[in-house]
């Protein structure tokens, strides 16, 4: 299953790691245990965002994968199911439209 997950910093947990200097360890930290296809940092909707793209084989590995952005960024997370497009077209071709 691939994910979404986007990732609202906390503003003054991220303003107190950029300012001690640990921004870069945790978020190292949380892709190397997050494991991202992709990912993307910028601000959006007012904070400093990250844009991941993660694959899971099952729902349950969410709380342990995703937990680093909860406990060391005080993150907003939000997880939306996406699908590539050899998914979409799979999906698709099940419909039997006419």
């Amino acid at each position: 299953m691939r994910l979404l997950v986007k990732a609202n910093v906390d503003t003054e947990r991220g303003n107190e790691a950029i300012r001690s200097g640990k921004m870069p360890d945790l978020v190292k930290n949380a892709l190397e245990r997050i494991k991202p296809e992709a990912a993307y940092f910028g601000p959006l909707d007012g904070h400093r965002t990250m844009l991941l793209v993660v694959e899971m084989a099952d729902s349950s590995q969410i709380p342990p994968t995703l937990d680093p952005l909860f406990t060391d960024l005080n993150a907003y997370v939000e997880v939306t199911p996406i699908m590539n497009l050899d998914d979409l077209q799979k999906g698709l071709s099940q419909l039997g439209g006419g």
